[in-house]
């Protein structure tokens, strides 16, 4: 394979592919797939993730050697590159399953293309409205073909911001003392139970920011290319646990105010 650097277009290309093929499969899928397979207090899962995630694994394993970290299946180490050099992709096969089980039209499949903490390409593909997010950092971000952008609102109080509860929040008073002091100053919040889709509309101006504590990599991977890809900016610092972040994405105008905290790593200044 030559070097990566410079076929980012051929890898977006590839990831495009792999989304949209386990994205057809689960648009077509009957009430089967929508079996639950491990029901925990707050999250399920079911068949529909792993035969996604299959499908997914399938274009990226034939088509390219990098190494790839899957919600089901963990981390599949397959590069010959050493781990600094080579990129690794992250899958979603299923982000919002809990949605697809119950037939809530808020669902998609995501993949991005990392190296180390920084993401180069991701795609997000809502299969149930037929909406193919892509971004290149550096290079742009789409919808569909069509380039999109950020918003353009230049305060919270204007704003509307996406968030969520990561299967592993602790509903304590404090955190939700904590959570509210963050959200109370937009103009309206959205929980809509699938970071990557939360992003793609970040990216495409539809809200104008997300913010989640302790959200897994898998859930944020291929939207956060998209958000940086659109003009946007993003905030990240490590989560309590393994491969979590806490991530803020917004448009850069609400983003550079740094309103609530600093992060360790950035993006869009």
């Amino acid at each position: 394979m030559k070097q990566w650097k410079d076929q980012t277009s051929d890898l977006l290309d590839i990831a495009e592919d792999a989304v949209k093929e386990a994205g057809s499969f689960l648009a077509e899928s009957g009430s089967e797939s929508r079996v639950v397979e491990i029901d925990s207090r707050r999250d399920a899962k079911i068949s529909a993730d792993k035969e996604s995630e299959n499908i997914v694994l399938r274009v990226l394993e034939a088509r390219s050697d990098f190494s790839i970290l899957t919600e089901e299946k963990g981390s599949l180490n397959r590069s010959d590159l050493a781990a600094k050099e080579a990129p690794t992709w992250i899958v979603d096969p299923l982000d919002g399953s809990v949605n697809f089980s119950r037939e809530l039209p808020l669902s998609c499949t995501s993949v991005g293309l990392w190296l180390n903490h920084e993401p180069i390409l991701g795609v997000v593909y809502d299969f149930q409205r037929e909406e193919l997010f892509s971004a290149i950092t550096g290079k742009g971000a789409w919808l569909n073909g069509e380039r999109i952008l950020v918003s353009d609102v230049e305060s919270r109080e204007d704003a509307i911001v996406c968030t969520g509860f990561p299967v592993n929040t602790e509903f304590s008073r404090g955190n939700l003392t904590e959570f509210v002091s963050h959200v109370r100053n937009y103009k309206k919040v959205r929980l809509m139970g699938s970071a990557a889709l939360s992003l793609a509309y970040v990216a495409c101006g539809r809200v104008d920011a997300y913010m989640e504590d302790d959200i897994m990599v898998w859930d944020v991977a291929g939207g956060l290319a998209l958000v940086i890809g659109a003009g946007g900016w993003v905030g990240l610092s490590p989560g309590r646990k393994s491969r979590a972040y806490s991530v803020y994405a917004s448009n850069s105008k609400i983003g550079k105010q740094k309103y609530q905290r600093g992060y360790d790593i950035v993006f869009g200044m």
